[in-house]
């Protein structure tokens, strides 16, 4: 063994600049990145087709809304709320004011023989109705309640829309705007 007494300034100062050199170690230099893979030919997917129609949503307020607006008519004996586009009005709910009751009237696509069921459903509410056919053209169906029905209370104060539902039609799913609120009214 060596004593640091024998070694020199000279040479103690070569023996620790090698110690640190050994201590370090140089990097290594990074072997070369594999080639890049080459690019697979992959069939295009196939088209899915557009799909024509949503199926039918199991809850009727997860269906869309029907088209349309509501307007408020007067007239003599009686007041409207007519929902419809300007080709067709497809809902009335009206109050007769001698009787004070109200008919909801609904467009049909065929004229009707026999009575159907006509359910009306809110937020709150739901219940089946029988509606007869009405006369006149276009077909339609008419169900009438007493202007104190909570049926009517319900329809009004939905939120967003309620739905009018006849077997063998296609479902309304309305806005309850003011005009409904306002023939109701009429009524009492």
């Amino acid at each position: 063994m060596v004593s640091l007494r024998t070694l020199r300034p000279a040479r103690l100062a070569l023996a620790s600049s090698l110690l640190i050199v050994t201590c370090c170690q140089t990097p290594q230099p990074t072997p070369p990145a594999p080639p890049a893979p080459r690019p697979v030919a992959t069939p295009a997917p196939t088209p899915v087709p557009p799909q024509v129609a949503l199926p039918p949503a199991d809850n009727w307020i997860d269906r869309p809304q029907t088209p349309g607006d509501w307007r408020y008519v007067v007239e003599p004996g009686e007041t409207l709320a007519a929902f419809g586009t300007s080709d067709a009005i497809r809902l009335v709910i009206g109050c007769n004011l001698a009787t004070r009751k109200i008919a909801i009237v609904r467009a049909a696509s065929a004229p009707l023989q026999d009575e159907v069921v006509m359910r009306i459903g809110t937020e709150t509410a739901s219940r089946a109705l029988m509606a007869k056919p009405a006369s006149g053209e276009p077909s339609r169906v008419l169900a009438t309640l007493d202007a104190r029905d909570p049926l009517l209370d319900a329809m009004a104060i939905t939120r967003g829309r309620f739905a009018v539902e006849v077997e063998g039609e296609p479902g309304l799913y309305v806005p309850a705007w003011a005009e409904v609120t306002r023939v109701i009214e009429d009524c009492r």
